[in-house]
């Protein structure tokens, strides 16, 4: 019996080692239980922790944890295996098991290889498939990577694909994403339709539900295993630091990962809490650099402490290249594989709107009195006029003024409305304190009031001629076809909260769409999305607008949607209302249509308001220059983000009006920006991946009896476990489309194990489908594409109405769970071949390392015959020609002879993987090294010069990542275990009887 470290039949288990590897029975409290994971626990006295399912009768089904520390926990030993004849048609249950076993072993972390890039519902596309390579390869430690590909590569695709890697290796059981509110939702769809990674969905009332639910003192992270929040939820460090804390994740995701730079901020204090505690780090950002060689240092520094000794002097593709990844559009791996699923994007149509009348009378208010050129400038024709200075009291207010006009009359109005009301403020605190009151103030006063007139003069945008961009953008709307007869859809982008309010007010009139009565007056046609409104209208305006039949033809949305928000899948349209000014702000906006999976060619105007005033600042003098700025960055480099050097929106715009107040210009501005000379920056951005198609990323060598075929598993299991009963069971049923496309359903409320395990699911999917009651499943990718194509076409839902079976999808894992426990406890089947000349053992052989992973996997093929070689497994069961087509003509011929060589049998196979334990190890210890020798250099390289406090902090990082070295190499003595054995039928020809006293007769291949 195992306690605390010691086991029966097995040598003392060495100091941070598990010996409980997945898919291995234990006997705990006189029941049998399926090893899931084992790992060591976080105190010496608690042994391993081992999270297991039930087996036997009284638990079957049931979830429990153990400690080795607590519990007697009965690894059962390879000698005592007991062998049992495979008496099913065809060998169905032993070829099952055998599979079962291969599916649940986690890939050993000797093994680089990619395993499920083609298992999974999106196109098998080289690049998208780059960061789970890198995760995965020798030169990194730990899967921690920061994914930092432009604006519509498919980043969430790319964390789905590296996450499904872990998850095949046993090294993604716990996974915690954390994304921004606004693709929350977003994130969850695409990892349950795509990659059948069910995350549930956590904010703050999730939570406190979760609590009301689970004892007091509980920690409401550990009631699920697979999580997703947001991090404003999350931020919140104070409230949820001593629950993060004593919980440790195989895998952390932290999207638009670049606002975790700033140091005491709450995301970054999230992050700093996160890092440590989890194996694998996966980091996502378009835009993860803020101009600041250290600020990136220092984000790096969450995915490898030891990767940076001067955080100001380092080579950013040379010293890092291991831990990050970017590619544009133009990349060419990228650019080779995106084919029709991304088109090229459209010139950015510039529409010149001059102004009305009444605008003219604006421009010329703003010009002579809050932003008139300096002395000696000739903007007005004569160098020698000057209208003095502006009457604002901040020059930069002023920039606001003019920003807020550009924008729209409405929103000026209500700029000015809230200016005037400040300054009243100012007056009134200066009187109460017995002060005067500033004396610039009344002329701005005055001028705030000229403006309030001018706009109150304006019509409401009801009429032709009352704003030159809202008459534009009515015409535009109608050349693209947008109307109530029409499916055509448009995203228009304003800045300003009030536009967009007043044009989702005065537009759709003008386009013929009417208000539905029986809607309290609401136009279905449009909706308004901007930061004002709670997640939950956000959300439901980003579904609408995303489902093909709902009503929504318009979307009028602020920059809240610029970040990580799809906006492409029934658009192609966008349309500026008004233009950022900001070069990334308007490549974030493009790319909410400009992204992979854009059939249509993208397509971008701007409204840009002129004026004939002399010295206007209309624009044409920001506005225009950026956008052409942005189309040219966007050709040349596929990205606009590393134009300036400046690294983030709001500072690029804060440099640029800078820029203006001082009298420069925005040529001024591009020419004069940090990116013109810093060619460090450009390293780092400027990266371009010159890998070709055919260098694909490396496959794993993963072997099964059913040639990596989930259907026919699938399809195998149910015959075996239900037989002819699996429609009463579990409501099983198959059928087929008229394109003759298999799928098939069945009832989950029928099978309560099955049940609890999709309680996991996305609520809105369980509840919209009725997944309880009948869930709808295919292998067929195509099939499965089209439905949530079709979705997408609905008007009630996003979720498709068949659900793709990829390997890790739940109803797959469940299956292998069932199949496992078809034989008995510690049974191994005996499948009979006449192709087999001696007794064949089929061993599995795994050593694993301080942390409970395998580091090395051998599936053996031992002879009986003494000195015979040990071959690979799958070229034992080859050879016998085990497989559907291999019917049973007798059972073993000695089956008391076979029992009986199973002890020296298990020597031999330990002798085999001690012999090459070496050469293994090495393999292993190879990449350890190598880190082992940079650790050293780092800790060389920080320390001189380092302050007392950071020197500890140097020594610290330095035993942390010494110590999780040791603990990833190979140690003890390797689990062994009998998982079948083959032999030759007995000469007669006679059956054995199968169980209950049934002769068994011969099936059909499955």
């Amino acid at each position: 019996m195992t306690t605390a470290g010691t086991m029966e039949g097995t040598p003392v288990a060495q100091q941070g080692e598990t010996r409980y590897p997945p898919g291995a029975q234990i006997l705990v409290r006189d029941e049998e239980w399926l090893v899931r994971t084992a790992v060591r626990a976080g105190h010496p006295d608690d042994g391993d922790q081992i999270e297991a399912i039930g087996v036997s009768e009284f638990v079957r089904d049931e979830e429990a944890v153990f400690f080795t520390g607590i519990d007697k926990v009965e690894l059962l030993e390879p000698e005592k295996t007991l062998l049992v004849p495979d008496t099913s048609s065809y060998f169905r249950r032993g070829r099952l098991f055998l599979e079962a076993v291969l599916r649940k072993t986690p890939l050993p972390q000797s093994e680089r290889g990619l395993a499920l890039t083609d298992r999974f519902l999106l196109d098998p596309l080289p690049y998208q498939q780059r960061p789970a390579e890198l995760a995965l390869s020798m030169r990194n430690l730990r899967p921690r990577i920061l994914i930092a590909d432009v604006v519509g590569l498919g980043k969430t695709l790319e964390i789905g694909l590296t996450l499904a890697e872990l998850i095949r290796r046993g090294r993604g059981e716990r996974i915690l994403v954390v994304t921004p509110q606004s693709v929350l939702e977003q994130f969850q769809h695409e990892l349950w339709t795509r990659f059948s990674i069910p995350l549930v969905r956590l904010d703050s009332l999730g939570i406190q539900r979760i609590q009301r639910e689970i004892p007091a003192g509980r920690n409401p992270f550990t009631h699920y295993k697979r999580v997703i929040i947001s991090v404003d939820t999350l931020k919140n460090i104070g409230q949820y630091r001593h629950h993060l804390e004593r919980i440790q994740w195989d895998a952390v995701v932290i999207d638009e990962s670049h606002n975790l730079i700033n140091q005491g901020s709450q995301r970054r204090a999230l992050a700093e809490t996160l890092a440590p505690r989890t194996d694998a780090l996966l980091l996502a950002s378009a835009t993860p650099h803020n101009g600041d060689k250290r600020s990136f240092a220092d984000l790096i520094t969450l995915l490898d402490p030891a990767a940076i000794a001067d955080p100001d002097h380092y080579d950013p593709a040379a010293d890092l290249g291991h831990l990050f990844i970017r590619r544009t559009k133009i990349s060419p791996e990228v650019r080779n594989g995106i084919g029709t699923e991304w088109a090229d994007r459209g010139p950015t149509r510039s529409l010149h709107c001059a102004a009305t009348e009444a605008e003219e009378k604006i421009f010329a208010e703003l010009t002579e009195h809050w932003l008139p050129a300096p002395s000696g400038s000739t903007e007005f024709g004569t160098a020698d006029q000057d209208p003095g200075g502006s009457v604002s009291t901040d020059p930069l207010f002023a920039y606001n003024v003019l920003k807020t006009f550009l924008s729209s009359h409405v929103a000026l109005a209500e700029t000015v409305t809230r200016r005037i009301a400040a300054l009243e403020e100012r007056v009134r605190k200066a009187g109460e304190k017995g002060l005067r009151p500033d004396p610039a103030i009344g002329p701005e006063q005055a001028a705030l009031a000229r403006l309030r007139a001018l706009t109150a003069s304006m019509g409401d945008g009801t009429a032709q001629g009352d704003s030159a961009k809202l008459d534009a953008l009515v015409e535009q709307l109608r050349e693209i076809g947008v109307g109530p007869r029409s499916d055509t859809r448009v995203v228009v982008f304003s800045e300003r909260v009030p536009t967009l309010k007043w044009l989702a007010k005065v537009v759709p009139p003008r386009l013929g769409f009417r208000a539905d009565k029986a809607d309290k007056g609401v136009v279905k046609a449009v909706r308004v999305m901007h930061g004002g409104l709670s997640e939950e209208e956000q959300r439901l305006c980003r579904e609408a607008f995303g489902l093909a039949g709902d009503p929504v033809r318009l979307l009028f949305t602020g920059d809240v949607a610029s970040e990580g928000v799809n906006l492409h899948r029934q658009c192609h349209q966008l349309i500026h209302y008004d233009i950022p000014w900001s070069l990334i702000r308007i490549e974030q906006r493009n790319g909410r249509i400009d992204r992979y999976g854009q059939r249509h060619e993208p397509q971008f105007r701007a409204l840009i308001l002129t004026s004939s005033q002399p010295g206007a600042k209309d624009d044409r003098t920001v506005a225009e220059k950026l956008l052409a700025r942005e189309e040219e960055a966007h050709k040349l480099n596929g990205t606009a983000e590393a134009e300036t050097g400046y690294y983030r929106a709001d500072e690029e715009e804060r440099r640029l009006i800078r820029e203006l107040v001082e009298g420069g210009t925005v040529e001024d501005f591009l020419a004069s920006a940090p990116a013109a000379d810093d060619t460090d920056l450009a390293g780092l951005f400027g990266q371009v991946d010159t890998i070709t198609e055919e260098e694909l990323p490396p496959r794993a060598e993963v072997p099964s009896l059913f040639g990596g075929d989930t259907a026919a598993f699938v399809n195998t299991a149910f015959a075996e476990l239900y037989a002819d009963r699996a429609e009463d069971a579990i409501g099983l049923s198959y059928a087929e489309d008229a394109k003759r496309r298999p799928s098939f359903s069945l009832s989950p409320d029928k099978a309560p194990d099955l049940l609890r395990r999709l309680k996991a699911l996305p609520p809105s999917y369980l509840k919209e489908q009725g997944v309880a009651e009948r869930m709808i499943l295919t292998f067929d990718r195509e099939l499965a594409q089209d439905k949530l194509t079709e979705a997408r076409e609905a008007t009630d839902s996003m979720w498709p109405t068949v659900s793709h079976l990829s390997d890790i999808h739940p109803v797959v894992e469940w299956l292998t769970d069932k199949v496992l426990v078809q034989f008995g406890r510690q049974e191994a089947p005996v499948i009979t071949s006449p192709h087999v000349t001696h007794p064949t053992f089929l061993i599995q052989g795994i050593y694993s390392n301080a942390l409970g992973r395998p580091t090395v996997v051998r599936w053996m093929a031992v002879s009986s015959e003494p000195g015979a070689p040990v071959e690979p497994m799958t070229d034992a069961l080859a050879a016998a020609r085990v497989g559907p087509a291999l019917a049973r003509t007798g059972g073993p011929r000695d089956l008391a002879r076979l029992q009986s060589l199973v002890p020296a049998v298990v020597a031999a196979a330990r002798d085999h993987l001690e012999k090459y334990k070496a050469e293994w190890a090495e393999q292993i210890s190879g990449p350890l090294t190598e880190y082992r020798d940079r650790l050293k250099e780092w800790r060389q390289d920080s320390l001189p010069g380092a302050s007392a406090r950071r020197e500890r902090q140097i020594e610290e990082t330095a035993d942390e990542q010494a110590h999780l070295l040791e603990q990833l190499n190979t140690t003890g003595l390797p689990l062994l275990r009998v998982l079948a054995v083959l032999d030759k039928p007995a000469p007669d020809g006679a059956l054995p009887e199968a169980p209950g006293g049934e002769e068994c007769g011969e099936g059909e291949p499955t």
